[in-house]
């Protein structure tokens, strides 16, 4: 009888449990492994992965502007270190895009300490966010697609909760033809793909196969999204949290002065015991402006070359910056480029 008594109030303790006990600490989170959007709408999500020389990157923004279609590039530091100026415009070009981690020096993450993953990591972040003023979370692409349960483990504790796979490879890295690119992407585009891609002039057939790939997929009713769309993320400028051990529910809420109730509605959760390390939190009400981006005038520079540069009219980029005369400007001048 005895027994029995005991067996009835430990069930009925573990039922209340949910109800008092939200203060636990967090677990650990691996990042979800992903290789395409789980949608029955038409909507695909071009990506592009950069390396070191990038030197299709102002190609494929330009073909992008003039179609209107939003991609999302997985930036590496290398490429950033190579070509900084073609990261910057990457995050500045219009429509906008979505940034994301392929790395550092891309090795192959499957061989690698947690600590080196993790190194790998943050120094890509701290250089791109240092070019753009953004950020890549909350998503990594393994170099060489290369992942594991350890990897998915480190990547996921380091704040990115989604790790990009692919259902469609153009292997254009292999200087293939664009007709082979079409090919290989046209026909087997479904619902919610996710489209490989690189940046560098060893795939040369790539911004030739752009241009038709768009206007076809367009034609079979698809719309472009980025990763984060397409996986329904939260947007890029709100502000985020990302959970670290200790941290509660009721511990993150109480520093952003931020209800619990609201804190937990903005990110889903229903069980608020049930958060974890490495998940990224949305902040409600706490969404701040894009940052502000700059161009400092150099020698030769015209008020219309910049204005060119960025996408803007000359009238946009005199008003922003209060210019009155729009031949005068000076080598050194710092200008805002309005949105």
């Amino acid at each position: 009888m005895h027994t029995k008594w005991i067996r009835i109030i430990m069930i009925v303790l573990i039922s209340l449990f949910p109800f008092f006990s939200y203060g636990l600490t967090a677990d650990a989170a691996s990042s979800t492994f992903v290789t395409k959007g789980s949608t029955t709408s038409k909507v695909v999500a071009l990506t592009f992965d950069d390396g070191s020389d990038g030197g299709n990157i102002t190609k494929i923004l330009s073909i992008l502007k003039s179609n209107n279609v939003k991609a999302t590039f997985f930036l590496t530091g290398t490429g950033a270190n190579n070509h900084p100026q073609r990261i910057k415009n990457i995050a500045t070009a219009t429509p906008t895009h979505q940034l994301g981690n392929h790395s550092y020096t891309h090795p192959d993450f499957t061989k690698l300490t947690t600590a080196q993953m993790t190194s790998e990591l943050s120094k890509t972040e701290t250089l791109i966010k240092s070019l753009t003023g953004r950020t890549t979370k909350p998503i990594f692409r393994a170099p060489f697609g290369a992942s594991n349960s350890a990897v998915l483990a480190a990547v996921g504790n380091a704040g990115y909760t989604k790790t990009i796979q692919w259902n469609i490879d153009t292997t254009d890295w292999k200087g293939i033809s664009s007709t082979a690119i079409l090919a290989r992407v046209v026909p087997n585009v479904v619902p919610g793909s996710i489209v490989l891609m690189h940046t560098g002039a060893g795939a040369p057939g790539t911004p030739v196969a752009l241009p038709s790939m768009i206007s076809q997929l367009k034609a079979k009713g698809y719309k472009f999204v980025t990763i984060s769309e397409l996986l329904q993320l939260p947007p890029s400028g709100s502000k985020t949290y990302t959970v670290k051990s200790g941290d509660t529910l009721y511990k993150i809420a109480n520093l952003y002065n931020v209800s619990v109730a609201s804190l937990a509605k903005a990110n889903n959760i229903t069980n608020y015991n049930l958060i974890k390390v490495g998940q990224v939190l949305v902040i409600p009400g706490t969404t701040p402006p894009p940052a502000t981006v700059t161009y400092t005038v150099k020698a030769g520079d015209t008020l219309y070359s910049i204005a060119t540069k960025y996408g803007v009219t000359v009238t946009a980029l005199a008003s922003a910056n209060k210019i009155t005369n729009v031949n005068l400007i000076s080598v050194g001048q710092v200008l805002v480029i309005p949105k």
